[in-house]
């Protein structure tokens, strides 16, 4: 595929090693990964029943599968399965309806749209309180992600940035991160970047503590999610 090709592994840490704006050991200063993978899976334990009721309220508003798979771009570039509960009409579904670009309500690389005309009515509730994210803590238990860290991104994203903007990935990729906390889809895209590119820098475990603790109080708040 031509965007595969274009942000290959290879190239994509040739470029990232080029971008010296954030000066990265490549070791991870955080709270350890072996203890953020151990919170994610007695989290899954725990809510397991809440997560096979909202399994089948998706499946009963519409047709498709509840858990949605796409390829996301991790840390230099490595790619991996993300999982999400899907929150949207499937294409063949007649409730189904495009976007417009032009209607994205947020300028730059990552679109958003406010008022996206694919959404279920479930969907609407489970992307405002980041409910449709839970999966996500299965690609912690995996290895794919941590906890705390900037957002994975889609291949399309990535292979639109600038090379200093490829410096995003020099971090292992999270569930929640500073920009989440800070505004979410509320900031520009070179701001999200400006987030996670302090978020590498000043990366320790008391800075984790400080994300995770304000990431409930955000999510409950549900500021700059749609």
């Amino acid at each position: 595929m031509e965007i595969t090709n274009k942000i290959s592994a290879s190239a994509t840490v040739r470029s990232i090693k080029a971008a010296r704006k954030v000066n990265v050991d490549g070791v991870h200063h955080g709270i350890p990964v072996w203890l953020q993978r151990a919170v994610a899976t007695l989290g899954l334990l725990a809510i397991s029943p809440l997560l096979a009721l909202l399994m089948l309220a998706i499946k009963l508003e519409s047709k498709g599968p509840c858990v949605f798979k796409q390829v996301r771009v991790g840390k230099y570039g490595r790619r991996f399965t993300m999982y999400k509960f899907r929150s949207m009409y499937m294409q063949d579904d007649p409730r189904f309806k495009a976007p417009e670009q032009k209607d994205s309500s947020r300028e730059g690389v990552c679109q958003k749209y406010i008022h996206d005309p694919r959404i279920t009515c479930i969907g609407r509730f489970i992307r405002k309180y980041s409910i449709d994210e839970l999966p996500q803590l299965l690609n912690v238990v995996k290895g794919d992600m941590l906890l705390i860290g900037p957002r994975p991104a889609l291949e399309m994203e990535v292979a639109q940035y600038e090379p200093c903007q490829l410096s995003r990935l020099n971090s292992e990729q999270g569930l929640t991160g500073l920009w989440q906390v800070t505004g979410r889809a509320d900031t520009t895209f070179e701001q999200q970047v400006q987030l996670d590119e302090q978020y590498i820098q000043e990366q320790s475990i008391i800075s984790d503590v400080k994300i995770l603790l304000k990431t409930v109080p955000c999510v409950l708040g549900a500021k700059g999610a749609y």
